[in-house]
């Protein structure tokens, strides 16, 4: 899975949405509680 490489690399994640940063947060935190609805749906979708 080509999503396996970053969750191993990087300690935190930044996640925009229309240019604007919508979550900010450390790997584990990103993958297991998304904040913002936008970042919920794009894991569904790649996750799934």
């Amino acid at each position: 899975m080509r999503w396996a490489l970053p969750r191993k690399v990087a300690n935190r994640v930044i996640f925009m949405d229309e240019g604007k940063i919508v979550e900010d947060a450390d790997k584990e935190a990103f993958f297991a509680n998304p904040q913002s609805e936008r970042a919920k749906d794009f894991l569904a979708k790649i996750l799934h």
